[in-house]
Formats: structure tokens, sequence, C-alpha cells
């Protein structure tokens, strides 16, 4: 079934009539002029007015100064800078209830509202997105990969420091939840923990920090032939150091390239395998890649699935949905096979008010119990209506659009004499099987390339991020909004990446410089 979202915002009511207005308002620029930058700066407020200046005056001034000031990361097709994806039609109507009715899902209150009933069914119509079994129905939605990053290594400690006092015969079993972190870690006899990884995503090394493993000990056990594929044997290796408690972390889809750090069920099962023998915790980040789960068994896309073939097989999950389910921000998940742990983690030291007393029925964990947050608002809502709305039939055809059009920019940046598409493979086809929803791109010519995400930037006709790859700078377009046109994008992205390469060592001059 091909699901014709734009069609649908621009025929169906006020909200979503509204909404493709300004997408074809914010295919006319992704940035804002400086003009509007300036006059939006000069009308913010020093101080506080003491009555107040009325509703239809700031109304006025949100609209008129504060709106033309924004960027147009989320609606508009051609921003492939941070992957921020879009609002869908479903989930813009979704959200504008959520704002309007305001309702506190972090206690499952039965008789007093259905919204931790529709988080519940939402996580599960996800898992079956994914193609997950239901018992990964264990988990809660999150702000993004960041806190879900955290939630997994803060499950993934407990599991592996209590493994850990089992294996000692300390008894009764400690839980880092309850007695801290450091007498647990005492009583297990361990000098400390660890992460083992390859080329992990910085909010996971975030999330280290935050937790007590600490940045430094985040170790990468890469192979030397690919930075981002997992050496066995030194993993093995690694994980016979019995004086730590250690995590294995999988990249199910890498930030700069898109490529996964596993390639199929058999590399899953070896890992599975080291992780139980060793009594590690096997988490995965799925932030960029979980969501190629969803293509068809082609041959058009059998690398991108067996990239994230036998995830089913790891502890828990990390994954974005303002990322590819293109709801709005801020909007993560995680998930967890282990039934229970997170509440032994995250449990809340219950006041009175906070309980829905002995008769409520708890088959849905309160959510102030499984997550960080003790307050925070429904965004479940977007993701269920969604969900609900465009089917995994939708939802793979936006994926195979944002796949392809990735493809011919990374097919005509490998033929271009003057760019190179990275990493740098000799095969042209084996590159374009690797590709999934980002290009990797930079300048041969080394003065070019210093500034070529400027230059780019500055024509405001697309965003792209500046990285690096190999100590070179690099530009990195991440396609990741539901508005993607193949045809269309590829030539405003082709237009601009030839009239830039072809201007040399000439000044680029953005439209908010003049």
């Amino acid at each position: 079934m091909n699901v014709n979202i734009e069609a649908s915002a621009k025929d169906h009511g006020q909200l979503h009539q509204t909404l493709w207005e300004i997408s074809q308002a914010a295919q006319r620029a992704v940035l804002p002029d400086a003009q509007s930058l300036a006059r939006a700066r000069a009308t913010l407020p020093r101080s506080l007015d003491g009555n107040g200046i009325g509703f239809d005056a700031t109304r006025r001034h949100i609209l008129e100064d504060i709106v033309p000031a924004l960027n147009h990361s989320s609606i508009s097709p051609n921003y492939y800078g941070f992957v921020t994806g879009g609002v869908t039609p479903a989930a813009l109507f979704a959200d504008s209830l959520v704002s309007a009715y305001d309702q506190n899902v972090q206690v499952h209150l039965t008789e007093h509202t259905i919204a931790t009933d529709v988080e519940f069914v939402a996580l599960g119509l996800l898992v079956d997105l994914l193609g997950f079994d239901l018992e990964w129905q264990n988990g809660t939605f999150t702000t993004g990969a960041t806190a879900s990053n955290i939630l997994g290594l803060a499950c993934g400690r407990e599991y592996v420091v209590r493994t850990a006092l089992a294996r000692k015969g300390v008894a009764p079993i400690k839980s880092v939840g309850e007695s801290g972190l450091f007498e647990a870690i005492q009583a297990a006899g361990l000098s400390g923990l660890r992460i083992l990884s390859t080329m992990p995503h910085s909010s996971l090394v975030k999330a280290a920090g935050i937790l007590g493993f600490g940045r430094a000990n985040v170790k990468d056990v890469s192979s030397k032939e690919d930075p981002l594929q997992f050496d066995l044997e030194r993993l093995e290796s690694e994980l016979q150091r019995q004086d730590k408690a250690t995590i294995v972390a999988i990249s199910c889809g890498e930030v700069n390239t898109g490529h996964f750090a596993t390639d199929g069920i058999r590399e899953m099962r070896a890992l599975r395998s080291l992780c139980d023998k060793y009594g590690a915790w096997l988490h995965v980040d799925g932030a960029f890649g979980i969501f190629g789960r969803i293509l068809p068994d082609t041959p058009e896309f059998s690398t991108i699935k067996k990239g994230c073939e036998g995830i089913e097989l790891a502890d828990s999950l990390a994954g974005d949905a303002h990322k590819f389910l293109n709801v709005p921000y801020d909007c993560g998940f995680f998930f967890s096979r282990h039934r229970g742990l997170a509440m032994d983690v995250f449990q809340n030291a219950n006041a009175a008010y906070l309980t829905g007393g002995k008769s409520e029925v708890q088959s849905i964990p309160s959510p102030l119990n499984i997550g960080i947050e003790n307050s925070r608002r429904f965004r479940a809502l977007p993701v269920y209506a969604s969900l609900l709305a465009y089917g995994s039939s939708g939802y793979q055809v936006i994926l195979q659009k944002q796949i392809r059009l990735a493809r011919k920019i990374a097919g005509w940046v490998f033929d271009h004499p003057k760019y190179n598409a990275l990493p740098e493979e000799n095969d042209k086809q084996e590159m374009l099987e690797r590709t999934f929803m980002v290009v990797l791109v930079s300048a041969k010519d080394d003065d070019l390339n210093r500034r070529l995400a400027a230059n780019i930037n500055a024509t405001s006709k697309i965003f792209v991020s500046g990285t690096s790859w190999k100590g070179r700078p690099a530009c990195r377009i991440a396609i990741s909004n539901w508005r993607v046109d193949e045809d269309r994008d590829f030539d405003i992205i082709r237009e601009v990446l030839e009239n830039v390469v072809e201007m040399g060592d000439e000044r680029v001059e953005h439209p908010t410089c003049r």
C-alpha cells in the first residue's frame, strides 16, 4: 500500500492544510535570512512586563517576529543536518491534543485516564513494526536516544553487577539501585565497570559518564579491517577479565556513515554467546538503523536487513522515534527483554499520592517506576496516531524513498571527479548496497573541503552537517523527513554540489550575510 502522506496533509482539515502550506514555504529556504533573525532578536524583551502584553499581542509577536526566524529543520525535505525527521499530519494532530489535554502519564490509574493504556499499546505497535516478539513490550518512551541509552546502560549495570555478585556467592544479592554502586561492586569484588563497543555514538559515551562507568571506560574492540565491525577474538579476550563488569554495545547504524556494526544472525549469535558465557549485558543503540528491520526481503535492501538481523538477541534496545517515525521532538523509546529489571533500577520511592491504590490492576507498570522522569508529557500519543494512520506499509514506503535518494546521491558523488564518497570503496555497487539513509562526502581539493559545509549551507537550498572522517573535514547528508521525493530532491542536491565545486575558491554568500 503506497500511503501518500503529503496528499493527506493537503486535503484533510485546517490543521493539515496549514502543515501543507508551511511545508511548501519551507522548500524555498532551509534557513532564515539575516533580516528575519535580526528583527526577531530586536523584538525579544529585556525584562518582564508587569502587566503583560496580552494574548493577541503575544500571538502577533510570535507569528510575525519569532516564526520567520526559525529554521525549517523539521518541515523542509531538504534539511539534512541533525537527524530531526519531520512531523506527519497524524502526529501533528495528536500532538496538539497532547498540549490541550496535558495528561499526567506517569501513574497507571485505570479509572482516571486511558493515557497509560494508549502508551502501552503504542509500545506494542512499535514492537510489532520492528518485528520483535511481544516479550520485548517491556519499555517506555523517553526524550530521545540519549535518555534511552541511559536506561539501557542502567539496566545493564544492574544486571552485570548482580551476575558478578551471584558468581561470587554473595547473599543476599545487593541491588545497585537500592544499595548504591560503590557498595555493590565492592561486595562483588569488582574494580569497576566498562563498555565494549565499536564507534559508539556520543550519547552512549555521555550515558557512561552519567552512570559511573566513566567515559574513559568505553573501550574500542573493533577489527583492524573495519573500525565499525567487532573483533570477536579481541572482545573475548577483554571479557575474560573478571575484575570488570561489562556491557557490550552495538551501533545499529553509525552516526557518520549509517553503516552497521554487525552483518547478520551468525555474528549476533556469536556476540550473544560471548555475553552469556561471561555474564555481560548486550545493548543495542538503534537510533539510526533499527528501522531497517521494516524493509522488504528483497535484494535491493538485503545488506541493510542483514545489519539489523538478530538484534532481537540483545538484552536492551535504545531508539529515536523523532527520527524515522517522524513524530515531534522530543521522543525516543527503550525496550528490554528482561521484564521487571527496569523497575528494580528506577523504582520510585512512592509517596502515597503516587499510587493507584490496592484495587488498581497493575498489568501495565506506572511509567514513573520504569524510567527517569517523574513528570513528562503524553509523547506516546503522536507515535500511536502515526502508527495507526500509516501502518507498516506507509513507513516502509517512506524509508524506501529515503534510501533510494541517499543511493542516488552516493552514486553521483562516487562518479564525480571532484568529490569523494566516504568511506572510500573501490566497488561502486558494494558502496551503494551499504548506503542506508546517510551520505558522507568530502571535496578532493583541501581548500574547498575546509569550507565545503559552510558553502553548501550558504545557499540555503539544503543544509548539511559538518563532520570529519579519518581526521579530514567531511559533510554528512542525513535523510530522515517523510516529505522526501527522490527525483525532486536529488536535482536540488546535485545542483547545489555542482555549483559549490564550480565556484571553487570563490566565497559563497549566505543569505544571512546580505
